[in-house]
């Protein structure tokens, strides 16, 4: 049976109304400046809630297996890199100096890396080691998921899980009435935090991760090397990594474009360290 069109009008306009432009991060030297849309019931401190919960957990697992790695070389070298890069993350948006930022090593053949809402960061050993990751090709990763981070794309990705599933499911369930609203959490969190991001947010965090690391002075070629080894990791079996984030040669050729944009500052901090 259709809806009543004032039910589907009221849906449209609750919508509309928990639905918000934002601007998450400044621009920068790289000039991203997409405005977001954001349902204002979906937090930045919710989500990153959430997703703390969830990383603790993955830490906890980890622990318990041995396979949490503390006191290694390269997990030093993570520490380091990400000291470096977290510093550059307020020039984009202020409030990321409150964040309570953490990178963990596991000991794991993954090739994956991430940065979960609010800073979480956690590198997989087999990323570093089978792909035999310099430290500016490590902050080239590291970097991109800082970007992820700072722009809030699972937020943004579950705002539009939500949107999807609210206008399917009428106004009921953004009032929170019956037990679907549930499953709506359940499916929207889902989306977010583990389907693959969009080209254009791939995109931005590439650039955005490239301007992070010239200014912590990485060298931003790296991101060019790096994802040339993924793109021959890819070769058979693609590596977890490349299943959310797909490396092309229109990526590369885009990252080469945007490289001279970054040099400068690279080359300034380079001079100054």
């Amino acid at each position: 049976m259709a809806k009543p069109l004032y039910l589907c009008g009221l849906t449209a306009a609750l919508l509309l109304a928990g639905c918000q432009a934002v601007n998450t991060t400044s621009g920068g030297t790289v000039g991203v400046e997409r405005k977001q849309y954001m349902f204002s019931m979906l937090s930045t401190q919710e989500v990153n809630q959430m997703y703390a919960q969830s990383y603790q957990q993955t830490l906890g697992e980890a622990s318990s297996k041995g396979k949490l790695d503390k006191t290694s070389t390269n997990a030093k070298r993570l520490r380091n890199i990400a000291d470096r890069l977290i510093k550059q993350a307020p020039l984009f948006r202020p409030d990321a100096a409150q964040w309570q930022w953490e990178v963990n090593l596991i000991d794991s053949p993954e090739l994956n890396a991430n940065c979960g809402p609010g800073g979480k960061i956690i590198f997989y050993s087999g990323l570093i080691e089978k792909l035999k990751l310099s430290d500016d090709e490590i902050a080239a990763v590291m970097g991109h998921e800082i970007a992820h981070a700072l722009r809030e794309h699972s937020r943004e990705a579950m705002s539009k899980a939500y949107g999807v599933g609210l206008a399917k499911q009428g106004a009921g369930a953004l009032l929170g009435l019956g037990e679907d609203t549930l499953g709506l959490a359940d499916a929207a969190v889902e989306y977010g935090m583990t389907l693959p991001n969009s080209r254009g947010n791939e995109n931005e965090a590439d650039v955005i991760g490239l301007e992070l690391a010239a200014r912590a002075g990485y060298n931003p070629n790296a991101a060019v090397s790096l994802w040339q080894k993924m793109a021959q990791a890819s070769e058979g079996a693609p590596p977890e990594f490349m299943s959310t984030h797909p490396s092309s040669s229109s990526r590369i050729a885009s990252l080469q474009a945007t490289i001279p944009k970054v040099m400068p500052l690279y080359e300034q901090a380079k001079a100054s360290r």
